[in-house]
């Protein structure tokens, strides 16, 4: 047993509070598999634990104060166990908590790198990791979308959850659904609410591209409208961000397809159903990124297609003045000549002949611009 003083604190229950980002990539470099070094942006919170144990007839919901209370429950108890971590800063709390589940060191590496792209893994030890990312966007100028490092690890009786001190609990409305005995989650095993979860995660990638489609909209509108203003950093930007989410998306159908098709213990064949659904929501979701992608490299070229045309207009324009004043300078460069046998200079009305000759110059070619269809 650990020696509660020794115990790093648990801040129970909270709100969160905001903390700049400041990524610390490759830490870890050079350093021994296994050793737990956290890479992610610095956070002042301490980590809260909340474990809650549920079946059909019973729901506890109890926040974590020392690790004791984190012991699992024996495999033969007709109950399901979920340890819900929130934060993962603390490399020595999680190790703890590693050795009494008996976690893989390399497992405990993947949970408290924030930077780790998403994977699934089975270890022999008997538990099945995943790993994957919350998107969360801001829809100021530029348009960002930040990610937030989601880990679970399934056994045959409980499941952990591990997730970075961010934003509010991205597993409330989960946590509500058992609290209020809504729904199949509590008439299931761990593996179902491993489902439930997942789900919460990528309904909300529904969420963050709606709001990535109604900036698309914006800009979209302003590219037809030839709006002069519209910059093409904003395109770019939209282009970076959906790039980066498909980027973070991805992995997670493989990952989904993996969990269909082989024949897991932890997996009961009740739920592959769900998970399957699951997987045609990532495949949705995967869809809709390639075609806001193709949607954004369209308006590119059409916005880039608006200034190319209106700067040929202007330069059309520009080239038929020209054309029209060249004669005209000629004229008047002919007349502008100081010799004094110039027969023309001593004509009474000569001067009348000349803007008269200007004037049928400039009407004949302005004539034939418009018959060329190019006025």
């Amino acid at each position: 047993m650990d020696n509660p003083e020794h115990t790093p604190t648990i801040q129970p229950d909270g709100p969160k509070g905001k903390h700049r980002r400041h990524r610390r990539y490759k830490k870890n470099l050079l350093t021994s598999p296994g050793t737990l070094t956290y890479i992610g942006p610095e956070i002042e919170l301490k980590t809260k634990i909340r474990r809650i144990i549920y079946n059909e007839e019973i729901f506890k919901n109890d926040a974590v104060k020392s690790l004791h209370e984190c012991s699992p429950e024996p495999a033969d108890k007709k109950t399901v166990t979920w340890l819900d971590v929130d934060g993962i800063h603390e490399t020595s709390l999680i190790a703890k908590l590693g050795n009494l589940y008996k976690l893989h060191p390399l497992l405990l590496e993947d949970v408290v790198n924030t930077e780790h792209k998403p994977k699934l893994e089975i270890y022999d030890t008997g538990h099945l990791f995943l790993t994957l990312k919350m998107l969360h966007v801001d829809t100021e100028s530029p348009i960002c979308i930040s990610s937030e490092h989601v880990s679970f690890v399934l056994s045959e009786n409980y499941l952990l959850s591990f997730q970075e001190e961010l934003t509010t609990d991205i597993f409330t409305p989960v946590l509500d659904r058992l609290q209020a005995s809504v729904g199949k989650t509590r008439r299931n095993g761990p593996d179902y609410l491993l489902f439930a979860l997942m789900d919460i995660v990528i309904d909300n990638y529904f969420i963050v591209l709606e709001k990535l489609g109604d900036s698309l909209d914006s800009v979209e509108d302003q590219v037809i409208k030839g709006n002069e203003g519209l910059s093409l950093n904003e395109l770019y930007s939209l282009k970076r961000e959906l790039t980066t989410a498909r980027r973070l998306i991805w992995p997670m159908r493989d990952m989904i397809n993996q969990l269909i098709r082989e024949d897991n213990p932890l997996i009961q064949k009740e739920s592959i159903p769900y998970f399957r659904d699951l997987y045609d929501h990532i495949m949705q979701v995967l869809d809709t990124v390639d075609s806001y992608r193709e949607l954004v490299a369209s308006l590119a070229d059409v916005h880039l297609s608006t200034i190319s045309n209106r700067m040929n207009s202007v330069m059309k324009t520009l080239t038929i003045f020209s054309a029209v004043f060249m004669p005209l300078t000629f004229i008047v460069g002919v007349y502008g000549m100081n010799f004094e046998n110039m027969p023309e200079l001593k004509l009474q009305y000569g001067y009348y002949y000349v803007w008269g000759l200007m004037a049928v110059v400039t009407t004949g070619l302005i004539f034939y611009f418009k018959s060329k269809k190019w006025m």
